[in-house]
């Protein structure tokens, strides 16, 4: 049984997580916990934090606690109602982010809603607290958008790094249950090179996982084509490395991998060391 965290803020109850999170429970029964952020009241010191690398935090007066209990009802209900077997944390109102990053090293996975979590804070996606987010988490995260399919097919990108090797083998090691689905293992790159990276190795690897494996080089720049290339492929998950722990302003570039959430389409499964 797997220990899944559920991070909810205030303002923002992601359904589409939360009905993941179920499909993963009918498959193989899980521990959800779902941890309940404050309501952030983002002042023109958020900016300034961001670039100077520190914290933001919500002060007292910013703090909402009928609103967190609201969502705390509605969680509960639901995971009554699919037999999830559930816990419920509360985020301290002054170390929201420094208690969710504590919370993802006892955990196996996070679940976010990619559209729903903290939207207040601006139209760009991921927003800057997702990023945050992505960035300390000290499990894989797992981004659901509000409306989407349960995959039925995986992707795994792969571009030959230790980044992306690691992202592939945390998610058949932490998703056996998903072994039985059609897998993609895309090698894209802005590199120039004839030949994928290791390519017996990765085979090998991902070939006892997965019973259904096809290998795909895709030709061109990843971030042209990459949109058009996925949307071929039946209701995808994708799996990916790309939100290392690189400086803040490094964390979220222009990628395939962005653009795959931004869209909003497909769950997208990110990991890194």
């Amino acid at each position: 049984m797997k220990k899944i965290l559920l991070a909810l803020d205030a303002d923002h109850f992601s359904k589409g997580a939360l009905e993941f999170a179920g499909r993963l429970n009918e498959i193989s029964p899980l521990l959800l916990v779902g941890t309940f952020l404050p309501k952030m009241d983002f002042s023109p010191s958020w900016n300034s934090a961001l670039l100077t690398g520190s914290v933001f935090e919500p002060t007292l007066e910013s703090y909402s606690d009928e609103l967190v209990v609201e969502n705390i009802v509605i969680f509960e209900k639901e995971c009554v109602r699919r037999h999830i077997e559930y816990r419920v944390h509360k985020a301290a109102y002054d170390s929201s982010l420094e208690d969710l990053r504590r919370e993802t090293r006892f955990a196996d996975l996070l679940i976010l809603g990619s559209e729903k979590f903290y939207e207040n804070l601006g139209t760009e996606t991921p927003n800057e607290y997702l990023k945050l987010a992505l960035h300390n988490a000290e499990c894989p995260v797992l981004l659901v958008p509000e409306k989407t399919c349960f995959p039925e097919s995986v992707v795994l990108a792969y571009d030959g790094s230790e980044q992306s090797a690691f992202a592939i083998k945390s998610f058949c090691n932490l998703m056996p249950e998903l072994s039985f689905k059609k897998a993609v293992l895309v090698y894209a790159t802005n590199k120039e090179s004839k030949d994928i990276p290791e390519v017996q190795l990765v085979e090998e690897l991902v070939a006892r996982h997965f019973t259904d494996l096809t290998i795909h080089k895709l030709e061109g720049d990843p971030k042209k084509y990459f949109d058009t290339w996925i949307a071929d492929i039946e209701k995808p998950l994708l799996v990916c490395g790309s939100f290392g722990r690189s400086p803040l302003s490094e964390l979220i570039r222009k990628s395939f991998a962005t653009e795959a959430i931004n869209e909003h389409v497909m769950p997208v499964f990110i990991a890194h060391e």
